[in-house]
């Protein structure tokens, strides 16, 4: 463990070097049609401070690669999936933490909280970690019947199966799971340093009163968000394709259908979670108030999006090129965050229908009351799906399409660079 620390070490600080050279390298070079040698004072040479669009698209692009690669972590394929289907599954995950990351942390933290709970329930028994938790749900437990795979074990399958004595306990420590990990090391530390330096030129920019595009402004706040997802996925496994096998042991097969169909549910949920649907599905599963799990990923889901607009709102005094332009940034700015805000406020607003109802039978009060759950549900299901599909999106769409149309006629200043700033390790074309 102490060599992989120590390797890790070396890795960072030759990366860091190397990357400290390149500009310094790129300014001590002769141009291609001069025949004197360029200098780093940037009194002789005013280009030194400026950069061309090219630059501001290529920053802003390889730091949401570089963050969004890192960031994702994706569920073992299935036995039947090739190399090609488990690449464009995985860069439909990084479009989606670019179109909406707060969708992918509303995941990371339902996989989180998931696998939490599962390592408390095996902990006790079997001494499973957080790791154990999140290699589970992510389809690392594979039933062979007769030598032959049948399915993947969610972990609810895998306890019983154990305690009916139909499977053995696998036995699989944590450091055997870290090691089916693909995460290396050196593409976390150039994201690292590539949104480290993102940040500091930024504020660099804005010290100096110089204007940030609004291209660099919505990746400040996808990368703010990925870093979100990429915490709540810090313990999980990433890249790992091969799951471990579970053994069948009785003389009598498993019914097909018992296996994988709990997915199905959990996919429902998770569509649920993100178009903000949980209402339903938690009246009917419990009549208790308070805060589960469904709860929490709710307002987490809720807040990331409501922080990723209010992000958005830093391009409020953006120089627009026309007046119309500068309306719909700061109405879709507003409209996100508030979109979230509405649907989490309504949420609540049937808690305490349900909370109130409680009450009124506690008290032994006898009177039908005004609205039925179901009512209530439609009533508060309604402005919430108007909300989300009749003003998040078209407010986001808006924001994309504003964000580039914005890059034809950027102000003066956005070209101006802060001099220092280059000498900060980063990856740039």
């Amino acid at each position: 463990m102490n060599r992989r620390y120590a390797f890790d070490f070396t890795m960072a600080v030759t990366l860091c070097a190397i990357l400290f050279c390149i500009p310094f390298v790129r300014a001590s070079l002769p141009g291609l049609n001069s025949t004197h040698i360029l200098t780093l004072d940037a009194s002789d040479c005013p280009s030194c401070n400026t950069r061309t669009l090219w630059d501001i698209i290529s920053s802003c692009g390889l730091t949401l690669f570089a963050c969004t690669w890192t960031a994702i972590h994706p569920n073992i394929p299935d036995k039947d999936e090739g190399i090609v289907y488990a690449t464009s599954r995985r860069l439909l995950l990084m479009l989606i933490a670019f179109l909406a990351p707060e969708f992918v942390v509303t995941w990371a933290a339902w996989q989180f909280l998931h696998a939490r709970r599962v390592a408390k329930t095996f902990n006790d028994e079997f001494g499973w970690t957080l790791t154990h938790g999140f290699f589970a749900w992510m389809g690392g437990f594979m039933l062979y019947v007769d030598g032959r795979p049948r399915g993947t074990l969610t972990p609810d399958e895998l306890l019983q199966f154990v305690r009916d004595k139909l499977v053995e306990m696998p036995v699989i420590t944590e450091a055997e799971i870290k090691d089916r990990s693909k995460g290396d090391t050196l593409s976390k530390w150039v994201a690292i340093l590539q949104l480290v330096w993102f940040v500091i030129q930024l504020i660099a920019r804005y010290i100096q009163d110089l204007p940030i595009t609004l291209l660099e402004i919505d990746t400040l706040g996808v990368a703010a968000l990925t870093c979100i997802s990429y915490g709540l996925w810090l313990n999980k496994p990433k890249d790992a394709r091969l799951p471990y096998i579970v053994h069948w042991k009785d003389s009598t097969a498993p019914l097909a259908d018992s296996l994988g169909s709990e997915y199905v549910i959990i996919l429902a949920k998770i569509v649920l979670i993100c178009m903000h649907s949980m209402l339903l599905l938690r009246y009917r599963t419990q009549q208790s108030a308070g805060l589960t799990l469904e709860v929490i990923i709710i307002i987490i889901g809720c807040i990331s999006g409501m922080a990723f607009g209010v992000i958005h709102c830093l391009g409020w005094n953006f120089l627009f090129a026309t007046h119309a332009e500068k309306i719909f940034w700061r109405v879709a700015s507003i409209g996100m965050p508030f979109s979230f805000s509405f649907s989490l406020i309504f949420y609540f607003l049937f808690d305490l229908y349900m909370i109130s109802e409680f009450i009124r039978r506690w008290l032994g009060l006898t009177h039908p009351p005004s609205m039925s759950p179901t009512s209530i549900y439609r009533i508060s299901r309604t402005p919430m799906s108007v909300a989300i599909v009749y003003y998040y999106i078209p407010a986001r769409v808006s924001m994309i399409v504003l964000m580039f149309l914005s890059l034809r006629s950027l102000p003066p200043g956005a070209y101006d660079t802060v001099t220092w700033t280059k000498f900060i390790p980063h990856v740039n074309l």
